[in-house]
């Protein structure tokens, strides 16, 4: 009876799985919103100055970390329903999860890319503060940190 119960408590992984997916999609949704709102504010503005063009990169960087956090929720439910439901889902084989260690990678190579986006939108926006070289000091050595973790487990999968 146990092994009933465990073995079927796996179909409670769907809640997890539906709930990441509608977090993508809402996410994904409000960067298209972000996006045309960007736009619309630029053509509203008129004349495009240096300092319109430079909020347009600015809201479009942020528009294009919104869209990466969908992803990030987006691979969570599929590396999930993968995992725990379904295995035979036709995805690109880059997009293959077999395992946990999988997902795990997957993860935390968008993650890279979203904290190098989240910097270069600081980037942009920074206006002389010395604060900056220590936020960007932290981002490197998250990035600098989870590319070991990423090379490391490689090897050691070797």
């Amino acid at each position: 009876m146990i092994h009933r119960i465990l073995a079927s408590s796996r179909q409670l992984i769907l809640l997890a799985v539906i709930c990441s997916f509608i977090a993508s999609v809402t996410v994904l949704l409000y960067g298209v919103i972000q996006t045309g709102n960007a736009i619309l504010q630029v053509l509203h503005d008129g004349a495009v100055s240096s300092k319109g063009g430079k909020k347009l990169v600015v809201s479009l960087v942020e528009v294009i970390d919104l869209f990466l956090l969908s992803t990030v929720f987006y691979i969570t439910a599929l590396g999930l329903y993968e995992l725990f439901i379904d295995d035979n889902i036709n995805v690109p084989e880059w997009l293959e999860i077999h395992n946990i260690d999988d997902l795990k990678g997957k993860l935390i190579s968008v993650i890279i890319v979203v904290l190098s986006v989240l910097f270069l939108g600081q980037a942009v926006t920074w206006s002389g503060d010395a604060n900056f070289l220590t936020f960007g000091g932290s981002v490197a050595l998250v990035i600098a940190s989870l590319t070991y973790f990423l090379s490391a487990h490689k090897n050691y999968k070797k």
